[in-house]
């Protein structure tokens, strides 16, 4: 059974400052995924000592990598990746809408592979929305019509760092066109996982078209996965409808 994990890595700075790759490689691992959707990566930035972290995490977990970078500042990049072991190949990387005239807004982006397990072809998409809710709604309706979500055939998995509760519109948008595996489970209460030192609010989530049947939703609550990053990592078992 299929199982995907997505965590913000916070540029693989921990609740104690500290810069460890190993670290966020190792609270994945632990968790043995078959595909891996990473926010806040930093590749070749002096802040992290110029490392490509996407490509460093991989090479610790035996995957490969597909990095988007959705910003630049010159040859430094910072965006989000999907790693796996499996054979898979880039469908569409691209950026997502900004909003005119709102000054210090990052721009944000998205990364669909397509990801062969058992079989079958999983579409997978992992994005990071903006903080500000216009943007937020702006980037959901792309995500759902601009030929990311809209343009899938088959079983399909968005996943990601939504900044957005289940209460938002952002989230009510994207729920027009696929389900919550959180509510396709109707877990109460549901899996949290930010902050990480105290989980209280639900902005880590996981989309799934009709054709997934998800059979589990958790999260890591060791000392590790609470220090390594902002974010615990949001874990999701799943399987393919027969019927698809």
């Amino acid at each position: 059974m299929p199982r995907l994990l997505t965590y913000n890595v916070h540029r693989c700075v921990g609740g104690d400052r500290r810069l460890d790759v190993d670290r966020i490689a190792a609270v994945i691992d632990e968790q043995e995924p078959d595909i891996v959707c990473l926010q806040e990566l930093d590749v070749g930035r002096a802040r992290t000592g110029m490392v490509d972290q996407a490509r460093s995490i991989a090479d610790r977990l035996e995957m490969t990598s597909r990095f988007h970078p959705a910003m630049r500042v010159e040859a430094e990049l910072y965006g989000d990746a999907i790693l796996t072991p499996h054979p898979e190949r880039l469908i569409r990387a691209d950026a997502l809408p900004s909003v005119p005239g709102i000054p210090g807004l990052e721009p944000r982006g998205a990364i669909w592979s397509a990801i062969d397990i058992d079989g079958v072809t999983l579409n997978v998409i992992n994005t990071h929305l903006g903080l500000v809710p216009r943007e937020q709604r702006a980037q959901a309706r792309a995500l759902v019509q601009d030929g990311w979500t809209d343009a899938c055939t088959g079983p399909t998995l968005l996943a990601g760092d939504f900044n957005a509760t289940s209460i938002t519109r952002p989230y009510q948008i994207l729920c027009g066109r696929l389900e919550d595996a959180q509510r396709q489970l109707g877990l109460r209460p549901s899996v949290k996982t930010f902050p990480s030192g105290f989980p209280a609010i639900r902005i880590d989530h996981c989309f799934v078209s009709p054709h997934i049947e998800i059979t589990g939703v958790k999260t890591v609550f060791s000392p590790l996965a609470r220090t390594a990053s902002d974010h615990l990592p949001l874990i999701v078992d799943f399987r393919v409808r027969p019927e698809s």
